[in-house]
């Protein structure tokens, strides 16, 4: 390999904490990006910091948009509860979206939006 396992891990590390990009390690180092995202799993892997999960492909756009989340910052500032409450609000959303429609709003001023013009029946 072209970097020391102490070489690999400070890139990694270094990505981790945001210190440089992966385009900015890629041109220092002269890394492929698939070598520079590894450094960074192989970071966080014996850092025994979790993956991110990855997000499934799915046709629909409104499953995407309500599968795409807030900074992880947000989701740490947030109590048990909170955390309850979105994950339900995620999982409405998402079965709203699988079944064609999707709500704005709430309370009287809910808004039904139909994200298909198939027959629901």
């Amino acid at each position: 390999m072209k970097h020391s396992l102490e070489e690999r891990m400070d890139i990694g590390r270094r990505m981790y904490l945001h210190e440089i990009t992966y385009k900015e390690a890629m041109e220092i180092y002269g890394l492929s990006e698939s070598c520079a995202h590894k450094y960074m799993t192989d970071y966080k892997k014996a850092q025994g910091i979790p993956l991110a999960n990855t997000v499934p492909k799915m046709k629909n756009p409104a499953v995407l948009k309500s599968l795409s989340s807030p900074d992880i910052d947000t989701y740490m500032a947030m109590s048990k509860e909170e955390l309850i409450n979105e994950l339900i609000i995620a999982k409405a959303n998402e079965l709203r979206a699988k079944k064609g429609y999707e709500v704005k709003g709430a309370g009287a001023n809910k808004e039904y939006i139909i994200l298909n013009n198939k027959n629901t029946k």
